[in-house]
């Protein structure tokens, strides 16, 4: 009977400690992704008939750790899916709701129909869903209250505008054009007090425009629609507005009374401010001379219009006249394609002028102005390694670019989300927006900004050559972002730097264009060379040449094996390489260059150790704080009053040179409190020559000549001048290097 007990006990325990295991297994093995989140994504994949899509699977999977294509995540949760143009039929299904962060959503430009789910996501900032097949009436919005882009256009969706905009105080752009929509528009259209693009054209929408004229529209189409009444007087004030194809001002009146003849309808619908609609009703009876009175009024201001109409039509027909006689003159100097062959320059100095395209900006305004100035000829978009995305941010007035064959700029660092865009129909601003994702892309006015010779990458093909920027592919932080490694289909490695989300909130997409643009200008053996952009979602990437042995400060502080390889000769090549890269950008280029962030972490070396200087340019997009940063014993003494100057790149120059000469971090807290910061422990011991010899690196073992180590520290000296005054320019810094090198040899 005990024995029996017993063997019931440890069979009880058995049970319990393999139900413990399994509880454990189970909690190990979950996914990483947030399980609403796969359930939702799931089913969506299912609506859409599970389509071919890399790295999707119709059950479970785990969408933020594996990866999955045109899939963004922000720890474990999704927050963005970007597909556009990837050829999806199906439907959106019943689940979206189920997401628990989503953000973003990008289906333009696919087959996708069905009604519009009425339970989408509450979190939802930027819904792309143009160009599809949805039918049905567009649900309420209500409980999407944190848009801030909508774009329903080219679908086959009917019915009204509901009127559920009271809570979208931050929607900005709303594309509602190339539908069947009928109905006037709702009055809580009157609240969107954030909104600034509206398209509504190619609708049957009707009523008046009253409902919208106060809001801060900066572009409005309405075109081919039923809008009738006369145009609000603030409507005319938009820069981009285009309203034709409207019954405008053509409702007829009933006849005035025969006692008053002179008052047609034609009279009356011609008076200016008065709204078609209204009436004009004869005077009482017993009140002829106040209406005659009237009428002989009446009759004058009718002549004066017509007299005033006259005068200008006169006119209109002079300078037509006379514009015609140029024209044809002009073309009488011209011989055969005189255009083409260049014996006439076109005004625009660009060749012949395009036709009239909806998505570029109209030339009333600062954007349009700058793309006349531009070359008519936009970037092709064979290069984006993506699907293209349908929207674009709204064509902001570009500053004018300084006349410069280089650009001032500082450090920049990159990361990732998706990809680039095609064509895009509308025009669309992405400010005010965190870490979210954005409208998609750059408008067709500033992709004509990048130049053609650099490569527009998607974010979803960065994510996929990064490994969804793994902490494995991460090989450098700034202070404005992150470094990382990629590998391009073909083989080819890129360093990716994603700005961080606080300097990429502050840039506007003219202003990012502006800085690639001018970082692609710098061109010198010895600064890395740029080789694409990516600017979608709120983020902004840009992609340099990768260098296989990382940084002088990796060689000199982390990897010993490279260590072991920096000879003298190596290092004074090294300094020469660096100091010729400075030279050039305060001496060559036209306005000069202030880097702003020298040090050893920016100089990477290659396959031959040669230097190549990075972050050129980015001076503009560091924060004005960053010199409490750089103080990490790069900043000149300067800083300290908030002043930087070509001098205080030539002060940092000789910090790194110290690097080199000394195998010491600029600043390293694990030393005694005399030595931690170089500069200081150092300056006293330059013009001692046995004090010099103990400051070697110990690594070059006394492999170096005692002449050539007394004239390298005498330049340090040089560059490491406290007054600004005094530092020698990085011409004659490079003139002594040379010398050096030459007694040398």
């Amino acid at each position: 009977m005990k024995f029996s007990i017993l063997n019931f006990n440890f069979k009880v325990q058995q049970q319990f400690a393999l139900g413990l295991i399994m509880m454990l297994m189970v909690s190990f093995c979950g996914g990483f992704t947030h399980p609403d989140d796969v359930f939702a994504i799931n089913s969506l994949y299912a609506a859409l008939g599970s389509p071919p899509l890399p790295g999707w699977i119709p059950q479970g999977g785990d969408p933020c750790l594996e990866a999955w294509q045109g899939v963004l995540c922000v720890n474990s949760n999704i927050t963005g899916i970007s597909l556009n143009n990837a050829n999806l039929g199906g439907e959106l299904g019943t689940n979206l709701n189920s997401f628990s962060a989503l953000i973003s959503i990008n289906l333009s430009g696919n087959r996708i129909g069905g009604t519009l789910p009425a339970n989408l996501p509450p979190t939802i900032q930027t819904l792309f869903l143009s160009d599809n097949q949805f039918t049905g009436s567009i649900p309420d919005l209500s409980p999407l209250s944190q848009l801030t882009d909508l774009s329903l256009n080219k679908n086959n969706l009917t019915g009204g505008i509901p009127d559920c905009f009271q809570l979208h105080h931050g929607l900005i752009n709303l594309d509602l054009s190339e539908n069947n929509l009928t109905g006037p528009l709702p009055p809580s259209m009157g609240n969107l007090s954030s909104l600034t693009t509206l398209h509504l054209q190619s609708n049957e929408l009707s009523g008046l425009l009253d409902v919208i004229q106060d809001l801060p529209l900066t572009e409005l189409n309405i075109e081919n629609n039923q809008f009738s009444g006369p145009i609000p007087a603030r409507l005319l004030t938009i820069p981009n507005f285009r309203s034709t194809g409207n019954p405008f001002n053509t409702s007829v009146l009933p006849s005035p009374p025969s006692a008053s003849p002179t008052l047609t309808p034609a009279t009356n619908s011609s008076l200016p401010g008065q709204h078609p609609s209204e009436e004009i009703h004869k005077q009482p009876s017993d009140s002829p001379s106040t209406d005659t009175s009237n009428t002989s009024k009446s009759s004058k201001y009718m002549k004066s219009i017509i007299t005033a109409a006259v005068v200008v039509l006169i006119l209109l027909a002079i300078v037509l006249g006379m514009w015609f006689c140029f024209a044809k003159w002009c073309k009488a100097r011209q011989t055969g394609d005189g255009f083409t062959k260049g014996n006439v320059k076109p005004l625009n100095g660009k060749g012949e002028k395009p036709k009239y395209n909806d998505s570029l900006p109209q030339t009333n305004t600062q954007a349009g102005k700058a793309y006349k100035e531009a070359s008519f000829k936009v970037p092709s978009l064979s290069n984006v390694d993506e699907k293209p995305v349908i929207f674009a941010k709204e064509a902001s007035p570009v500053a004018p670019i300084k006349d410069a064959h280089c650009i001032d700029m500082t450090e920049t660092t990159f990361s990732s989300m998706k990809t680039q865009p095609v064509p895009p129909p509308r025009h669309y601003s992405n400010e005010n927006i965190n870490l979210k994702p954005i409208s998609p892309t750059v408008t067709e006015t500033q992709k004509s900004s990048f130049p053609s010779s650099i490569k527009s990458f998607t974010i979803a093909s960065l994510q996929q050559y990064t490994d969804s920027f793994s902490q494995m592919n991460l090989i450098g932080e700034g202070m404005v972002g992150s470094v990382y490694r990629a590998e391009l289909p073909d083989g080819k490695l890129v360093a990716v730097k994603k700005l961080n989300n606080a300097t990429s909130k502050q840039q506007r997409e003219d202003e990012f264009s502006q800085l690639v643009s001018l970082i692609s200008s710098i061109q010198h053996e010895s600064v890395v060379k740029l080789v694409g952009y990516c600017t979608e979602y709120g983020q902004r990437l840009i992609i340099y040449e990768y260098c296989n042995n990382a940084t002088l400060y990796d060689a000199l502080h982390l990897d010993d094996e490279i260590h072991k390889r920096l000879s003298w000769n190596t290092r004074i090549r090294i300094a020469l390489g660096a100091a010729k890269a400075l030279e050039y950008l305060h001496e060559v280029c036209q306005p000069p260059v202030v880097h702003k962030n020298f040090k050893s972490a920016n100089i990477l070396l290659d396959d031959k150790f040669e230097p190549l200087i990075s972050d050129c340019g980015l001076a503009s997009v560091l924060s004005h704080t960053y010199t409490a940063q750089v103080s990490g014993g790069y900043g000149a003494p300067e800083l300290e009053l908030g002043t930087y100057t070509k001098q205080s790149d030539v002060f940092s120059f000789g910090v790194v040179m110290l690097e080199l000469l000394t195998g010491r971090k600029s600043y390293d807290s694990t030393r005694p409190r005399p030595e931690q910061f170089l500069v200081r422990w150092a300056i006293p011991q330059l013009h001692d020559i046995d004090a010099l010899s103990k400051m070697v690196d110990p690594s070059l073992d006394g492999s170096y000549p005692s002449k050539s180590l007394s004239r390298f520290a005498d330049i340090i000296s040089l560059c490491v001048q406290a007054e600004p005054e005094f530092r020698p320019p990085m011409s004659e810094i490079v003139e002594d290097l040379v010398n050096m090198i030459q007694r040398e040899s």
